[in-house]
């Protein structure tokens, strides 16, 4: 009966593209207060759009963003093998809006693509798991599975609101696997399952020095400058071959295996690419690990942004009072996200000068998360890609971190399963984001195959 279901996907590509740009036209950025009322017509937007596709669907608050709840059954107690599928609608902001060739909230297809902030990250990706269980509802075509979606609204900001409405409501989640597409594919023809991704701490830093601005010629020379002082911290973190520095950083990361390396290997991206997407002269990094290895496998040290004193125009000739960094820290398996801060905060707070004082603020954090590629859950998925591909598809490790994974998968008592359709030159969290219509067409089809496939994997 699958065949049906592929040609309602077939004869309905238009209709999609069209609902997801209605979808994608809602700024539903997150950290910014000043879009809580848009975030929350888009949650209410998506209520609407199961309901009309047949499926019973709840808004629930939580003291964040709200999460958006459909299931594909009536009973809160599902009598097949139940599939939990999980994406967050908000997005990112669209900052720097003068680098979008289209404005980001007016989506728009040219080149094959589907431009807009939210196309690939992550309304896009989700999208194609509700027009694959669509096509089985409209067609009367049994599906094989119970489905229950669970779209939340602050996966940008650290699924805080989120994970404690998780916790509350896990007994009636409880379900054979998680389906996730957030990651990516290395090129339109070499699909790929994730099986690991990097967890997540971020924090701030405040350099706290004089009570007030000062005139640099009166007292340079007497006072300490907290952004030298910040800058010499930050810069203190890394050794000349790239290593962090921080005592006890790397005590629980484990060494990447002959067989990781031997996966890496073969779903790395070739330098030149790599080099030409990103647009750099050379890359960085910690010595001693390959490209794919740095990128995928081992932890990191970032200053996400910095500030203080005075870039207005003009000069201001001063001492600013303050200086602060956003911090993040990428994690591998093993490392736990509050272990890390503190190594970091007692690290810099020993090599900072009594001149000032230094002033931490805890963001949030995620641990990493890794699945056995051997397991049935993980065949399924790559059968699935390989019939809606067909080409053979890949193991990959994503560097990048879904917050909430390793939390949903430990309150589920499930492993999750990440299969992403976003290419390496998506533009995620940067301008022009973009979604390939081909990925999008074939993550449907994917997710159509893996209905059928995951009903056995699960047993």
């Amino acid at each position: 009966m699958i065949e049906k279901v592929i040609a309602y996907l077939d004869a309905n590509q238009e209709k999609f593209v069209a609902e997801l740009q209605e979808y994608v036209s809602f700024p539903s950025i997150s950290t910014d207060p000043a879009y809580a009322q848009q975030v929350r017509a888009c949650a209410e937007w998506l209520v609407n759009h199961f309901r009309r596709l047949g499926l019973s669907s709840v808004l629930h608050e939580t003291h964040g963003h709200p999460v958006v709840l459909a299931r594909t059954f009536k009973s809160e107690k599902p009598k097949r093998p139940h599939i939990v599928v999980y994406g967050h609608y908000d997005v990112q902001p669209p900052d720097p809006l003068d680098k979008w060739v289209t404005p980001p909230f007016q989506a728009t297809i040219r080149d094959g693509h589907f431009y807009g902030r939210g196309t690939a990250d992550n309304k896009g990706q989700h999208f194609v798991h509700i027009k694959a269980v669509e096509a089985y509802l409209k067609t009367d075509t049994d599906l094989p599975c119970d489905i229950t979606f669970v779209i939340e609204g602050e996966e940008e900001t650290g699924s805080t609101g989120f994970a404690s409405w998780l916790k509350e409501n896990a007994a009636s989640l409880h379900c054979d696997a998680i389906v996730i597409s957030d990651t990516s594919m290395p090129a339109p023809d070499k699909p790929a399952l994730t099986y690991s991704i990097r967890g997540l701490v971020n924090f701030e830093i405040l350099v706290e020095g004089p009570s007030t601005d000062l005139h640099s010629g009166v007292y340079g020379g007497i006072v300490d400058n907290p952004i030298t002082v910040l800058c010499k911290l930050l810069a203190a973190v890394h050794d000349k071959s790239g290593r962090i520095r921080i005592p006890t950083f790397y005590n629980d990361v484990k060494p990447i295996t002959a067989k990781q390396k031997s996966i890496l290997s073969k779903g790395s991206i070739p330098a030149k690419q790599l080099k030409k997407i990103l647009g750099v002269r050379a890359f960085g990094g910690e010595k001693g690990f390959t490209l794919e290895e740095r990128r995928t496998s081992r932890p990191t040290f970032e200053i996400n942004g910095i500030w203080g004193g005075y870039i207005g125009q003009g000069s201001k000739t001063i001492i600013p009072s303050k200086a602060g960094a956003k911090i993040s820290c990428r994690l591998v398996p093993n490392q736990d996200p509050h272990r890390v801060y503190n190594a970091v905060k007692k690290f810099l707070t020993t090599l900072a000068p009594e001149t000032v004082a230094l002033r931490f603020q805890y963001g949030a954090g995620s641990k990493p998360y890794m699945l056995n590629p051997d397991t049935e859950l993980a065949k399924a998925a790559l059968t699935a890609l390989q019939r809606a591909f067909n080409k053979q598809p890949m193991l990959i490790k994503e560097g990048g971190s879904i917050p909430i994974v390793s939390e949903m998968t430990r309150l589920l008592k499930a492993d999750a399963i990440m299969i992403g359709f976003a290419l390496p030159d998506a533009q995620i969290h940067a301008p022009n984001e973009r979604l390939d219509l081909e990925c999008f067409r074939k993550g449907q089809y994917t997710s159509a195959f893996l209905w059928q496939l995951l009903p056995q994997a699960c047993k």
